[in-house]
């Protein structure tokens, strides 16, 4: 079979080698790349790179000796996003890691020919991202964040760890397409609970700290955070912001309740991260996205922060605490 010469596109993209005339190429060590939503310094997402690349070893692929891995950081940023993924793909490598849905779009609008795996993506069908869950079609695979009921179940344990509240403000950057189904999912269950709803559409630090101070000059108040790269780069200002107006507010993930947070329900994006590395492996190893299901998670975090209850003034349930996977005294 005739190999094929690499393609180089205008914008600085390129279309891959074909997986089976890579694999073909005497001497040629396997490229992965990574395009992460996250800052290079911070410490949850070098957490998600330490566990990618501890399970592709255990999975027999050793950066620098036999894979080689390159890794982008985007830090909340849509320039950088569009950036990175052209200089990703302008590597061919053989497959690109995705963190969240924003590297994701950014990565397919750079490529459809190089195999993409993401980590942690909301409907990844409804984004356009794959086809269906179990035959993704396409170049695209890998797993699932959450159903959007999920958010739901957010604005549920708002009311139950602090029963005063009457008032929620949802928290959402308006660039995340996902944002607006978690919003739905929050709105269908808000009458039930007799909370009215605030939403704040935030892009930056500057919007979070005037939307969330308009909102807690009335009383009864609390916050919840939905997932997007933007809250996850800048939640230490999240965290003193709503502490200084003593909001209780619930997060996605555990990463903000180990920062200070009051409390969090939602999965491990860690352990997606090792997950992806056997989805990586399969692809090094010859396998096609089109052929590989998305996997949702199947375990969620409950996590407390109680010392942060206690600077709130609020007294966490004994039936919740009883639930909670971890408390953080």
């Amino acid at each position: 079979m005739r190999r094929r010469e690499v393609i180089v596109l205008l914008g600085g993209a390129a279309a891959a080698w074909p997986l089976a005339t890579r694999a073909q190429q005497p001497g040629r060590m396997p490229q992965v790349g990574l395009l992460l939503s996250d800052a290079a310094d911070d410490l949850e997402g070098q957490a998600r790179l330490a566990a990618f690349v501890q399970s592709l070893q255990q999975l027999g692929w050793t950066d620098g000796l036999n894979v080689r891995i390159d890794t982008r950081w985007g830090a909340a940023d849509a320039d950088r996003y569009r950036k990175f993924a052209a200089e990703l793909v302008a590597l061919a490598p053989d497959v690109i890691v995705a963190g969240a849905t924003p590297t994701v779009a950014a990565l397919q609008q750079a490529t459809r020919t190089v195999p993409i795996v993401f980590a942690a993506v909301v409907d990844p069908v409804g984004a356009g991202f794959v086809a269906n869950l179990a035959q993704p079609g396409g170049n695209t695979t890998g797993f699932a964040l959450y159903e959007y009921g999920i958010s739901g179940k957010w604005l549920a344990l708002l009311k139950e760890i602090a029963p005063n509240v009457t008032r929620a403000a949802i928290v959402r950057d308006p660039s995340n397409a996902s944002g607006i189904g978690q919003l739905g999912a929050i709105q269908a269950v808000a009458p039930s609970l007799g909370i009215e709803l605030t939403p704040l559409d935030v892009r930056d630090e500057n919007e979070l700290e005037r939307a969330v101070t308009l909102f807690a000059r009335r009383p009864n108040g609390g916050i919840i955070i939905t997932a997007s790269p933007t809250a996850r780069v800048n939640r230490q200002q999240v965290i003193t912001l709503v502490g200084q107006h003593r909001l209780p507010t619930v997060y996605p993930f555990r990463y903000f309740v180990s920062d200070g947070g009051l409390v969090c329900y939602g999965p491990n994006i860690v352990e997606q991260y090792r997950l992806v590395a056997g989805y990586v492996s399969r692809v090094l190893k010859g396998e096609k996205p089109s052929d590989m299901p998305v996997q949702a998670p199947t375990k969620y975090e409950l996590v407390i922060n109680l010392k942060t209850a206690k600077a709130l003034g609020l007294t966490v349930p004994p039936t919740l605490i009883a639930r909670a996977d971890e408390v953080i005294e």
